[in-house]
């Protein structure tokens, strides 16, 4: 193997350990975003909101690496559908952050306290870390079968997303209490479709297809 080879596939590894890092992060901000929602300070929900420029910073990195690597080294058709797999699931979690940090406002804005709401928002934000982690196992094993049932799963996010905007109750006691608690939901099932975005660009890294080629 050349010395440019081995240059050329160290920067594609430390490419990658750079989106695990994003993703490592991006994983902290969303659990520590719901943590939050109730605490009676807003002092970590404001720092919730800063370490937002972090995970945007890194993405911003990840773009540029890419874009050095492809002008440079004129991949192969492999390692090209690698890179533009990288630049997506940035992209994603960098929105996923995003979706992090408008929660962590809404915690400087409004406390939930309501037992029925952060029992669904909690566990929205439970389902969505565990569709995290077991990408990172689909990714580690080229598991197929595992990255459709992480995207068959989001149905529970979105089911439970649909019982909380379908509350009535709490609206009558607190409206705006209320409205925030819904915006929290909002952006949770969304955190829920960015994750089966990156499963799907995932399924295009490792097939070199489309997900809905994909066939069991």
């Amino acid at each position: 193997m050349t010395v440019i080879r081995k240059r050329y596939e160290g920067q594609l590894n430390d490419l990658l350990k750079d989106l695990r890092v994003l993703g490592l992060r991006t994983y902290s901000m969303i659990e520590k975003s719901v943590q939050v929602l109730s605490d009676k300070d807003v002092t970590h929900a404001r720092e919730i909101v800063k370490s937002d420029n972090k995970i945007n910073q890194m993405e911003y990195d990840i773009n540029e690496k890419v874009v050095m690597l492809i002008t440079r080294q004129q991949p192969i058709a492999k390692d090209l559908r690698m890179m533009i797999a990288t630049l997506k699931i940035a992209s994603e979690f960098e929105r996923m952050g995003d979706n992090a940090a408008n929660i962590a406002k809404i915690r400087t804005r409004a406390q939930i306290t309501d037992h029925y709401i952060m029992t669904r928002l909690e566990t929205m934000g439970t389902l969505a870390l565990l569709m995290l982690k077991d990408l990172n196992d689909a990714t580690r094993h080229n598991d197929l079968d595992l990255v459709k049932e992480i995207i068959e799963r989001d149905v529970d996010i979105d089911d439970l997303y649909k019982q909380i905007i379908n509350t009535s109750y709490l609206i009558d006691n607190d409206p705006f209490v209320a409205g925030q608690a819904h915006l929290v939901a909002r952006y949770l099932e969304r955190i829920g479709d960015h994750v089966v975005n990156i499963a799907e660009h995932l399924y295009y890294f490792i097939t070199g297809e489309r997900y809905e080629s994909y066939t069991k």
